[in-house]
């Protein structure tokens, strides 16, 4: 890691961003440089700049930024200051994820403190983006404009996203929580099955609720998620999340981080006993004004157009347009309107193709874009009469190709192309795929009735488990030599909200990818009964025919025979894995760890205010450092920062009265909150300054004894 000069940000600059948010970000930037100095313990560093986004990649001295876009809903000033940034700081690409996100990479973590800051000029944050929180919340793209739903979930999800971000109650998980809306149960919009909370639209007598399902997930296992409430009024939505997450910050595993995913809890402890928990938490919540606040908002909330509808005359029209308006679009349930899916293999998009469409979206949509699971952009109140100019718009910018949600819209994680734990080269294959779906392919690549996801491993970043024809990386050796491998997943289900979940049918060679993908459409073509989906067929035609199908795809030849199956797809060398600890959610860090963590940075900027002659706020940091260590020893004993306790008086009766405490520095803590703002003079605030430090020092002293540290 690079060696900083400085400890402190420089703060005049960005003294126009809102306090707190200013505050969060020096607060990033100053513990960045404290462990570029050896002054904080990379472990708890490592989760520090996960809940930041800030994601250590294969390559050696560069970071992956994530970048956490709510309900993928982005403005054009935003694209703008994405596109900036990604050119400044990266490698001038933006890469959209399957949760919404985006992501740069090849970033220097030196830079990472003013690149939030950019964002957080225009409201985007990068806070647990990553790391033991929850996750950017999804929604579908069509929410709102969608012809089927119930009703839209935009501003329900954004409620949630704002409500659990940066909330006590959501900070000591042993793993990532994922949430998403879906407006209807029929499609795949949110995917809720595979999510640790989804939430699902649904009206009775007029009244607005919602499905809730808790406990799903893909991982190297999928769970599906298991019904809470069939029908949960939209009032009580953000109490049950916070319950929830309660529930799973103290049950959910810590140790083994393989078994610590939500799902592993609801499956262990079974719905009923899990929701019984649930609602016994929901009772005892104190009453949050959060709660009820943003009914208004979603009462409130709509999405207006830029330009009043049209319609589109279809007369002399190009095949190329025509066949591009049949895949990339579709009616909005406003007449006049469609959504335009702008389709991008890989996921990727360049900063002048971002800074290009959002000309184009000020001119016919205005700030209606949203990025999709399927890693694509959808432009949503298009006037269907301006969508052939909207066509010659995006041609200019190479954004133009067709393809949108048929078999050629792959979804792929990074794979080794970034990712610690790839194996296998997932982006080079779907790169290959499309390659042959260009060269002679293209009746397939139209095809909207199969769905291809990769992963690099088997851990379903990709979400191989809900494809029609999933693949994940893997190795096989033979003789001297091992050759990349993609394991063949059969009967997964997108829609539904992910319904089902595909099982392994074979394994392939890495280069004969693209043929089992042209048999088994070919096969689907021949032999589907009626309007049989996909994972039907391959149930009616079961796995052992299928894998007969495949058998000669599945076949290695030595390295003598063919060396080129020894390298994965565009990486002309060797095959050699390297497997690396991945970062997907850092180390278990204890809440109490990072609280504790906080005291001393806390301490260290009293004690800079204090030599700079800034007394009232060297007392103030000083009293605060005390606090922050206070609560980290009580979260030990069951508190919660939402229990709005007195921190002194619990304090007192727990670990002062009990002598747990060294009594001194306790009776320092006491007389500080006495003392409360008061002016002290240079000589007392230098005393008090000091008492923090021991105060804080005794807390890990203390911890360190509750975890079973010899001390």
């Amino acid at each position: 890691m690079a060696m900083a000069t400085s400890v402190l940000p420089d703060t005049d600059r960005w003294s126009h961003l809102p306090p707190e948010i200013k505050q969060e970000l020096d607060v990033f930037e100053t513990e960045l440089r404290r462990v570029q100095q050896g002054l904080m313990p990379e472990k708890v560093f490592l989760e520090f700049r996960l809940r930041h986004g800030v994601y250590g990649q294969r390559q050696a001295g560069v970071q992956m930024q994530r970048i956490k876009i709510p309900m993928g809903m982005l403005n054009t000033r935003q694209m703008e200051r994405l596109a900036d940034l990604a050119e400044e700081y990266a490698d001038a690409v933006c890469h959209i994820t399957t949760r919404q996100d985006i992501q740069l990479h090849f970033v220097n973590i030196n830079d990472t403190p003013n690149l939030m800051r950019r964002l957080a000029e225009v409201g985007i944050t990068t806070r647990e983006a990553c790391g033991n929180v929850v996750r950017n919340v999804c929604s579908c793209t069509r929410s709102g404009v969608c012809q089927e739903e119930a009703f839209d979930t935009t501003p329900y999800a954004r409620a949630m996203a704002y409500f659990l971000l940066r909330h006590s109650d959501a900070q000591n998980f042993g793993r990532k929580f994922k949430i998403s809306f879906s407006g209807c149960e029929h499609h795949a919009c949110g995917l809720a099955v595979m999510h640790d909370i989804g939430v699902i639209a649904q009206v009775r007598d007029g009244e607005r609720g919602f499905k809730v399902l808790v406990g799903g997930g893909l991982g190297p296992i999928p769970y599906q998620a298991k019904v809470y409430s069939e029908f949960l009024p939209a009032g009580e939505l953000l109490p049950l999340a916070q319950a929830i997450a309660r529930v799973f910050a103290r049950l959910g595993e810590k140790k083994n981080r393989a078994r610590a995913r939500m799902k592993f809890l609801v499956a262990q402890l079974g719905i009923e006993e899990f929701s019984k928990l649930v609602q016994e938490e929901r009772d005892k919540l104190p009453h949050d004004s959060r709660w009820t606040s943003w009914a208004a908002e979603a009462d409130g909330f709509r999405e207006e157009p830029l330009l009043p509808p049209s319609e589109l005359d279809l007369e002399g029209r190009s095949p190329e347009f025509l066949r591009w308006l049949k895949l990339n679009t579709r009616p909005q349930k406003q007449a006049g309107y469609s959504m335009v899916t702008v389709f991008l293999p890989l996921g990727d998009i360049s900063s002048d193709q971002v800074r290009g469409l959002a000309g184009l979206c000020r001119r016919f949509v205005g700030d209606t874009v949203r990025l999709s699971v399927d890693q694509n952009i959808v432009v949503r109140w298009a006037p269907n009469g301006s969508l052939a100019d909207f066509y010659d718009g995006l041609r200019e910018l190479d954004l133009a190709e067709p393809g949108a949600g048929a078999l050629a819209d792959i979804t792929a994680c990074p794979g080794t192309d970034s990712c610690k734990l790839g194996i296998t080269s997932s982006r080079g294959l779907a790169a290959l795929l499309h390659q042959k779906f260009h060269n002679g392919l293209v009746n397939i690549a139209d095809r909207q009735d199969l769905k291809i996801k990769i992963s690099g491993c088997f851990n379903s970043c990709g979400q191989h488990h809900i494809a029609d024809i999933g693949f994940f990386g893997s190795v096989q050796r033979k003789g001297a030599h091992v050759a990349p491998v993609f394991q063949v997943l059969l009967g997964g289900e997108t829609e539904g909200n992910a319904s089902a979940y595909g099982l392994p049918v074979t394994k392939v060679p890495s280069q004969n990818a693209p043929a089992v993908v042209k048999k088994l459409s070919d096969l689907y073509s021949a032999e589907r009964q009626d309007s049989e989906t996909f994972s039907n067929f391959v149930r009616r035609l079961g796995k052992a025919r299928i894998k007969e199908e495949l058998a000669n795809l599945a076949e290695l030849p030595t390295y003598e025979q063919n060396s080129a199956f020894y390298q994965d797809n565009r990486q002309p060398w060797d095959f050699h894995m390297s497997l690396e600890k991945g970062e997907c959610a850092g180390e278990v860090v204890d809440q109490s760890e990072f609280m504790l963590e906080d005291a001393g940075r806390l301490v260290f900027e009293s004690t800079l205010a204090y030599d700079e002659g800034r007394l009232e706020e060297a007392a103030a940091k000083a009293f605060a450092a005390m606090l922050k260590a206070a609560d980290g020893l009580l979260f030990q004993r069951g508190l919660l920062l939402s229990d709005k306790y007195n921190t002194v008086e619990e304090f007192r009766k727990l670990f002062f009265e009990s002598g747990e405490f060294y009594a001194p520095f306790a009776e320092n803590f006491f007389r500080a909150a006495e003392e409360g703002d008061a002016p002290l003079g240079a000589e007392r605030t230098r005393r008090r300054v000091e008492e923090s430090n021991l105060f804080a020092e005794m807390a890990q002293t203390v911890y360190s004894r509750m975890a079973g540290a010899k001390v």
